[in-house]
């Protein structure tokens, strides 16, 4: 069977849901380009892929605008111009509002929201010129509504929103289209990695992540929405897909309900 994509390019891939794409759209594509900070970890990566696709490792840090530029020259010098691009790369915030640091903001939207716009446009105009491509988004739940001790975090993921949806409406002539993902609760480490107030690492696993969805199966659905070119897709169990109809058509009670819930645990209606 002919592959769907001549390029696939993935960040985040090191860990988590990232780790995952890259595994099941190497199944998908010709060449596979996986980003992270850890070059060790890609090139382990790499060895477990390699039979499936070609894979060509690109470490960059999302919060380094001359890594993200390097980063795009090098694969775009060989000639390789994704079609579809995966960004999974992010970092997440456990903190209140009021205790969190405005530095902690700041590198929460230079990781989530910057970096990941940055590689956007350093791809875009080769991308067009190709004659198209396709963008998918792992933003969160919280990307559609606020929730507890996520304050920068929701902010990043709102942002990326009104970024990708506006270039959807830009863009489409030229070929361009963007899949936003919105995950409720997935089994990685998103929980342990994230950052507290002071900038320090959380080091706790969240209710929400334990008892959240397998990681595979999440992204088993985002892989399906993405080849049939979903704009948007909730992927959630039925409490958090009803918490998203809630805070759009009846927010006053959504507000309530959230207020009440440990930010840390499972959700309880």
């Amino acid at each position: 069977m002919a592959s769907r994509f001549k390029c696939v390019w993935v960040t985040g891939a090191s860990s988590g849901i990232g780790l995952e794409a890259a595994r099941q759209l190497s199944l998908f594509t010709e060449n596979l380009v996986i980003s992270a900070r850890s070059k060790s970890k890609l090139d382990e990566l790499k060895i477990q892929l390699q039979e499936t696709s070609s894979v060509i490792v690109a470490p960059l840090d999302l919060s380094n605008s001359q890594s993200i530029k390097a980063a795009a020259t090098f694969i775009l010098d060989q000639n390789l111009v994704p079609d579809l691009v995966f960004h999974a790369g992010g970092i997440s915030q456990r903190s209140y509002a009021n205790e969190t640091s405005i530095e902690v903001d700041r590198r929460i939207m230079e990781v989530n929201y910057f970096g990941t716009i940055q590689l956007t446009k350093e791809l875009l105009p080769r991308m067009i010129a190709n004659g198209g491509g396709h963008f998918a988004i792992v933003t969160s739940l919280v990307g559609l509504f606020g929730y507890g001790v996520r304050s920068a975090y929701s902010a990043s993921k709102h942002a990326l929103h009104g970024f990708f949806e506006s270039l959807d409406i830009e863009l489409v002539d030229k070929g361009i289209a963007s899949t936003l993902i919105c995950p409720g609760g997935v089994q990685t480490n998103i929980s342990l990695n994230a950052l507290q107030g002071d900038g320090s690492n959380a080091g706790v696993m969240d209710e929400m992540q334990t008892q959240g969805m397998p990681v595979d199966q999440a992204v088993r659905r985002m892989v399906n929405g993405i080849l049939q070119k979903k704009k948007l897709l909730i992927i959630g169990s039925p409490k958090e897909k009803l918490g998203v109809l809630m805070s759009k058509f009846f927010p006053s009670i959504f507000f309530k309900i959230a207020s009440k819930q440990n930010p840390r645990g499972s959700v309880k209606l």
